[in-house]
């Protein structure tokens, strides 16, 4: 099947592991999940068909697994606050920490990402203020069907969402694309590592929100 012309937000929810895929070739699909694979890859400077056959590739979903297009309301806001909100705030306390110490004991190598830690301060603190925002205001009203009084604070999370993947845009520019340099210590490894997580995790859950929940009537 020739996906060229469908949107990365259809792709990324009814494609299992699609989303490993895009992670790989940097497309994002979660604040820019309305833009076609075609468009996508043209503004990336890929191969369109080289992703095309990539995910025709790609195993069926397995027996079991959940696929969170048809689940209902309450089922998907649930596994959003216990696999994203409560893990964003597992996260990045540690990523603060781990990148504290990379800056005062690498602080001297041009590789070092200097102000990465405040970055990961101000990014906590905007996600903790965007997700209270969700779980006070807006998830109690879509799990009691007020759609139509969502639609305001949904225009809202969305421009939230746009500035959180502009700050994932910064993260990657401090880190290289998150890219190890030679002869990194163990604390840096560990580092990059949670980064690289972050940044899957945090797509993920814009991606579900975005194109999942925010798109039903």
């Amino acid at each position: 099947m020739n996906h060229a012309d469908e949107s990365l937000g259809l792709l990324a929810r009814t494609i299992p592991g699609a989303t490993k895929v895009f992670h790989e070739y940097h497309l994002d699909f979660c604040c820019g999940g309305k833009q076609t694979l075609q468009q996508a890859a043209d503004k990336a400077g890929i191969d369109a068909a080289r992703i095309i056959a990539q995910l025709a590739r790609l195993q069926p979903q397995a027996d079991g697994a959940v696929d969170w297009t048809d689940a209902p309301t309450p089922a998907l806001i649930e596994h959003i606050l216990e696999r994203f909100h409560a893990r964003h705030r597992e996260q990045l306390p540690e990523l603060i920490r781990l990148a504290r110490r990379v800056e005062s004991v690498h602080g001297d190598r041009p590789e070092c990402p200097l102000g990465l830690a405040d970055h990961l301060e101000n990014m906590l603190q905007e996600l903790e203020s965007h997700m209270q925002k969700e779980e006070m205001v807006l998830f109690p009203m879509l799990q009691r069907g007020q759609t139509d009084m969502a639609a305001m604070p949904i225009q809202v999370m969305r421009h939230e969402h746009d500035h959180h993947g502009g700050e994932l845009a910064k993260l990657e520019a401090l880190t290289n694309g998150i890219t190890l340099p030679r002869g990194a210590c163990n604390t840096w490894r560990a580092l990059y590592l949670g980064l690289q997580t972050l940044r899957e995790d945090l797509m993920e859950h814009i991606h579900l929100e975005n194109n999942v929940l925010f798109e039903r009537g």
